[in-house]
């Protein structure tokens, strides 16, 4: 998503300043590849890059492919085989061993259905949305669609294709909502095309609470990955903006004052780090019965053990599923000494927890790192 928010952002000062853009994505990925499909990348007619579609072995080219396509207002369909041998071929040494298809589209700014305009409404809204890419393999010189349909709940927006394919496309994008992962589909309307239908995700909100020292790498860390990130504390001396100036709210709060403050939803997440076991345990009784997928808690063990028999033996029940989201102490088993590098250990733990990941070197990993990413029916 932060690939998503850097475009945009870079799309709206192209406008202001008059400049041509186009937009690379990665659509279909045979073998093995550096970004997967749904990797995207800016081009601005000077040469601007913005995002990425490969690990840099791919965007000069891309360029001059994306100024053509500015040239010619046209959709384009570009193939890279990184599987031959032959380095001349592009002039590059890629070595990824895959096929990357990548659609470059012109973006047109008067046209509120282009698909800058529709990662737009994606990213108005915290909830999960679908994106759809359509582009034809069978004959490349015909007109790709490109970018042409967003689904959010029950709002619908894009340029659909009328009659069959407009309904197969609904369906088959409810069905990625419901499913949860994106999909690649085979269609025929006319000309065969390939579907790309995406699931698009909202950033990871973090909530820390505790505004010491220790929470200004947390807070830096998770902006830079493009989370968004609130402190709240209960000391005004702590909870000053320039100290956070990163971080979308922060907020002085009592603790039974402190959570009524923010909406929580499945990519929201809560970190106690205050070294204040009162406040602290005051709050991990209003969190435990809320749907919060992941509650990590600083420092040891016992103190753990003790919030937890504490509130038992003031009247909360704890159910297991409870206990099943709360990680403490807090962050994966790196070694980690110091803040800066505690709060790697637990930006890592939070995004293995919420791709349901377990932490592990890839170099244990049997199956290919990405295999079960996206269906292909």
């Amino acid at each position: 998503m932060k690939e998503i928010k850097d475009i945009i952002r870079a799309y709206d000062t192209a406008i202001k300043q008059g400049k041509q853009t186009a937009l690379a994505t990665v659509v279909l990925v045979e073998g093995s590849a550096y970004r997967r499909a749904g990797a995207r990348m800016l081009i601005t007619e000077d040469g601007e890059l913005t995002g990425a579609i490969s690990g840099g072995c791919l965007e000069g080219d891309a360029l001059r492919k994306a100024r053509l396509a500015m040239a010619q207002q046209q959709p384009m369909l570009v193939t890279y085989d990184t599987t031959d041998d032959d380095d001349a071929k592009f002039g590059i040494g890629l070595g990824c061993n895959g096929i990357i298809h990548i659609l470059i589209e012109p973006i047109h700014p008067e046209n509120g259905n282009n698909a800058i305009e529709l990662l737009k409404a994606v990213n108005t809204k915290r909830q999960n949305a679908v994106l759809v890419t359509l582009f034809s393999l069978q004959d490349r010189k015909a007109a790709q669609p490109g970018t042409c349909l967003v689904v959010i709940e029950d709002m619908v927006l894009g340029p659909l294709p009328s009659g069959h394919l407009k309904t197969t496309l609904l369906a088959n994008a409810r069905e990625v909502l419901t499913s949860g992962s994106s999909a690649t589909k085979t269609y025929v309307d006319g000309l065969e095309y390939t579907g790309f239908v995406e699931l698009i995700k909202p950033s990871i909100c973090v909530v820390i609470i505790g505004a010491g020292n220790d929470a200004l790498p947390l807070s830096r860390m998770a902006a830079i990955l493009g989370w968004g990130v609130i402190i709240i504390d209960g000391r005004a001396n702590y909870t000053k903006p320039e100290r956070f100036p990163t971080a979308q709210q922060v907020i002085t709060a009592k603790p039974e004052q402190a959570l009524t403050h923010i909406s929580f939803d499945e990519h929201t997440v809560l970190v106690l780090m205050t070294h204040n076991y009162n406040y602290e345990i005051a709050l991990l009784r209003q969190a435990l019965p809320m749907q919060i997928p992941y509650i990590g808690i600083l420092g040891p063990r016992k103190k753990l053990e003790r919030m937890l028999a504490e509130l038992e033996e003031n009247g909360l029940n704890i159910l297991s599923q409870q206990l099943e989201k709360i990680y403490g102490p807090v962050g994966l088993d790196i070694g980690s000494e110091g803040p800066e590098e505690i709060a790697l250990s637990v930006v890592a733990e939070i995004k293995a927890v919420l791709s349901r990941r377990n932490g592990h070197s890839l170099k244990y990993k049997p199956a290919a790192i990405h295999a079960l990413e996206t269906k292909i029916f």
